[in-house]
């Protein structure tokens, strides 16, 4: 039998990334070390014994239990719930994740949905559909106030984009006291201040992590909050805006539109009644597929590597 690899990806080492192609970019930026791939689940079994750095979306206790050598599992997700934390930790594995790579691709997702929303491109997509020439009209995001709820890695590269478009931005953030790129910083915890910054929001960002603080924590009062005139982006997660509240909202027309790259249930239900409303745009939790997010990712595992075998302190590892 061949030694075991130093490397391994998991067979769903990424979304939408054939793990082929990571496993090349990994074995670009590590080429003294054996870069091993698994393409199906039995592969992985077959494989993970006696490899110290591990990498995918996920893993669970049973392949866990195999993984006897394992010193770090990088996780190609920014957010790690979905994780056996406990067990990893048991097994005195250090666990990473992917925070950083969203920020150009998720930014930029965010600003194409903004400006796509104040310059009314479903409109000019309708009359086009129609061959009918025929003006309509349209807004300006200069002016506007922009609220972006979390302002880690993804939210501060939406403030940095949107620095340029002459609006006005708030921040909210578990620690405001640590500020931010925006023009104004909040914190979760000061309600009233939350609310009257909804009160004057014309787009409003969600960009956080899912928590016991932020799950539902935009619902039918914070809806009803915000003027009818806005619009709301979500690429957090889908629990953070309540679904049933965002219906209510744009069916009584109390808020313009929405455009959520992710939702809640997800996958969303074909038949689900966001799917029909002219007033909202979904993506299918698209925002972060882009080819540069899985260079990204191979860099912070690369670099972490060298780390590790140089006893140097680790990027990105989840407390």
């Amino acid at each position: 039998m061949s030694p075991p690899a130093d490397v391994l990806v998991l067979s769903k080492g990424t979304h939408g990334e054939p793990v082929e192609a990571y496993g090349a970019k990994l074995r670009e930026r590590l080429p003294d070390h054996d870069v091993a791939v698994a393409t199906t689940p039995s592969e992985e079994r077959e494989l993970i014994e006696g490899v110290p750095y591990v990498t995918g979306r996920a893993i669970d206790e049973e392949l866990l239990e195999l993984a006897d050598a394992m010193e770090l599992f990088a996780c190609g997700y920014a957010g790690t719930d979905h994780l056996p934390m406990d067990a990893l930790r048991a097994a005195g594995v250090t666990v990473t994740n992917a925070s950083g790579v969203h920020g150009p691709n998720m930014a930029e997702q965010v600003i194409g949905a903004i400006l796509a929303a104040v310059r009314r491109f479903e409109a000019g997509q309708r009359r086009q559909s129609r061959n009918e020439w025929r003006h309509y009209q349209t807004h300006e995001l200069m002016g506007d106030t922009v609220t972006i709820v979390g302002l880690g890695a993804i939210g501060t590269a939406i403030a940095d984009r949107l620095d340029g478009f002459g609006v006005d931005t708030i921040g909210i953030r578990y620690s405001p006291e640590k500020g931010g790129p925006t023009d104004e910083v909040l914190g979760f915890d000061d309600e009233a201040a939350f609310e009257e910054a909804l009160a004057r929001t014309d787009q409003l960002v969600l960009a956080c992590p899912l928590t016991e603080t932020t799950e539902g924590l935009i619902g039918r009062d914070e809806l009803g909050t915000l003027p009818p005139s806005a619009y709301v982006v979500n690429v957090a997660r889908g629990p953070v805006l309540d679904t049933d509240a965002l219906l209510w909202a744009l069916r009584s027309n109390r808020l313009r539109g929405a455009h959520l790259d992710v939702t809640d249930p997800e996958p969303l239900p074909n038949d689900h009644p966001l799917w029909d409303l002219e007033t909202v745009r979904i993506t299918p939790h698209n925002a972060g597929y882009t080819p540069k997010y899985y260079d990204r990712l191979a860099d912070i595992l690369a670099g972490n590597v060298r780390r590790s075998e140089a006893g140097e302190e680790l990027e990105n590892v989840v407390p």
